[in-house]
């Protein structure tokens, strides 16, 4: 998977979103390095993304 971070005003094009379209459509494919996740791997993916988000909204407070 990749991320793209559009940066202050820039949008998608056309044709991008037309790649996106096409891409739910697909079907996912799960492998060995890329299993189903079980509902307790999700639980447990979902917790460590909301700490990893929570220490990033996280800022020093200088006196």
């Amino acid at each position: 998977m990749v991320t793209y971070k559009l940066k202050g005003n820039e949008k998608i094009t056309e044709h991008e979103k037309s790649m996106i379209e096409k891409a739910k459509e697909k079907p996912i494919v799960y492998d060995e390095d890329s299993p189903e996740l079980t509902p307790v791997m999700e639980k447990a993916f979902r917790l460590a993304a909301k700490k990893r988000n929570a220490q990033k909204r996280a800022f020093p407070i200088s006196e």
